[in-house]
């Protein structure tokens, strides 16, 4: 099946027909809608010049938004979009369904119909066909490193853009590191002022404060997109515990670092507990939605293997090693958002071996492909833990196309690559995997401008092993749809990068 919408929807079918927009067109909805209603007359006035005029009742000319009846049974996310020569019916259970309609929809216009200013367009027409779709997960996720790199707002907010466009729903935000604490916490000054500026480099200094948060997370919810912070411990927290340093196990603070130490949360300190609990008070305010991720992964226990507390802590609960304590400190935070009503996220690393039973509001990140295959994904499932699949192999779209930095042949990959053999893109998946994540990580100094060309066109091959439902086009079919989104993403102002490894030329910089 071939289409002009990405990710391809279930099911299309092409009549005969067009339907031509034109000035003054009604678009009405009948209960629920207006919010979409509204969104998709912005979206179109810029582009097309036209006025538009809004109604709340049933119409047979223009645009109509309907909830649908019980018999449809649409899911949250499903839509019908019915296009006939003389109006646009939009229905769904939901208005995220029309919101994700309406995404579909502005794809079978012209492609200038996406452009910020005035086009000179004759015609705007759509061709008259039936759409059935839904998405095939209901947590599709992106993940942005602000940790190791710093990133604007605006920066933020035109990534939330590109998610909408894409029919993403999780805005996973790596927000603190070894290199920086990105989030400011009102009870712990420290963690900005010192934690924020703790690395040296260009994009590595400074901090979202909480009116930005609200900010983003208030129009991240504009686009249907639940924000998801992460704040990763016990490890990869060098920044935290050098603005901290009597939260680590021999009171000394660590060097900031690229990657990751055996520098940790002393879990062996009560003290530790509260001091992440009412870190965890505020970013529970600040972040309204389900879930919290705290990290877990890379943790090397040199550290708390020569600590007193934490060996006294193993005796005291009766554990078997440091990375039981490590499971027993996951527990612990993980109870303390329970009874907030939150849900935890946590990296794959806390499932690799047996120990202490974590609690069942804790979902599992299967992310290391590279070192562990599926063993993350089978201990989740086997112990009744939901999972989110996102292998860096081949779902990191950090690793470039081809060499760069750091990233050897060994760490690149190619937007075929992804298509056909993403360990993340399962045929049957098992009732406990929840869905599928995107990663843009940026280690090794990958700035602003650098971000563009790893995420697309990459991205869409992600997107389509999220949200499409059904047999899936050939490679050679569907980077031919790919390329046919080119002009899309130079009019959106997107810098994109090679999709194949054939595609990167000589002169080529990934920086």
């Amino acid at each position: 099946m071939n289409s002009q919408i990405l990710p391809s929807p279930t099911q299309v079918d092409v009549h005969n027909g067009v339907f031509a927009l034109k000035n003054n067109c009604v678009i009405s909805y009948e209960s629920t809608g207006a919010q979409t209603a509204n969104y998709l007359i912005s979206q179109l006035k810029r582009s097309t010049g036209f006025d538009f005029k809004i109604k709340t009742k049933s119409i047979k000319k223009g645009i109509l938004f309907k909830i649908a009846d019980t018999e449809l049974n649409l899911g949250k996310e499903a839509y019908l979009l019915e296009v006939t020569p003389k109006l646009i019916t939009i229905t769904a259970s939901s208005e995220v369904g029309m919101f994700y309609a309406v995404q579909s929809l502005l794809q079978l216009f012209p492609v200038e119909v996406f452009s910020s200013a005035k086009q000179s367009i004759k015609k705007w027409e759509v061709t008259c066909q039936i759409i059935i779709d839904q998405p095939k997960y209901a947590f599709r996720s992106f993940m942005l490193d602000s940790g190791r790199q710093f990133q604007s707002v605006e920066f933020i907010k035109r990534y939330l853009d590109f998610m909408a466009l894409l029919k993403m729903n999780v805005f996973h935000w790596h927000l603190t590191e070894g290199q920086g604490w990105r989030i400011e916490i009102k009870k712990y000054p420290l963690l900005t002022s010192v934690g924020s500026n703790v690395a040296k480099g260009k994009e590595q200094n400074g901090f979202y404060t909480q009116e930005d948060i609200r900010d983003i997370v208030a129009y991240a919810k504009s686009k249907h997109i639940t924000v998801i912070p992460e704040i990763d411990v016990p490890g990869h927290s060098e920044a935290a515990l050098t603005a901290y340093p009597e939260y680590t196990c021999f009171q000394k603070a660590p060097e900031s670092v690229m990657s990751f130490s055996s520098h940790l949360f002393c879990a062996g300190n009560e003290n530790t507990y509260d001091f992440l609990e009412n870190v965890l008070d505020e970013i529970c305010e600040l972040f309204p939605g389900e879930y919290i991720h705290l990290g877990g992964d890379e943790a090397p226990k040199k550290d708390w293997n020569r600590c007193e507390k934490c060996q006294n802590k193993i005796v005291v609960e009766g554990l078997h090693n440091s990375h039981d304590l490590q499971l027993y400190f996951s527990k612990r935070l993980a109870n303390y958002l329970k009874k907030k009503n939150k849900k935890v996220i946590f990296w794959g690393d806390v499932v690799y071996q047996e120990g202490t039973k974590l609690p069942d509001n804790v979902v599992v990140e299967w992310w290391n492909w590279r070192r562990h295959k599926d063993t993350a994904l089978k201990n989740a499932i086997k112990r009744g833990h939901q999972v989110i699949a996102g292998s860096n192999y081949y779902s990191y779209l950090n690793f470039p196309v081809t060499p760069w930095s750091r990233y050897k042949e060994n760490r690149t990959f190619d937007l075929k690559t992804i298509y056909e053999q993403n360990p993340s893109d399962l045929e049957n998946p098992n009732a406990l995997v929840l869905g599928m994540s995107a990663s843009l990580w940026t280690d090794w100094h990958v700035q602003e401008h650098m971000i563009d060309r790893r995420v697309f066109p990459r991205i869409y091959a992600l997107t389509e092993q999220m949200w499409h439902v059904g047999e899936r086009l050939s490679f050679d079919d569907f980077y031919a749809q790919v390329k046919l989104k080119y002009k899309l993403l130079k009019i959106l102002g997107i810098d994109y990068g090679p999709a194949m490894k054939t595609d990167v030329s000589d002169d080529f910089k990934w920086d």
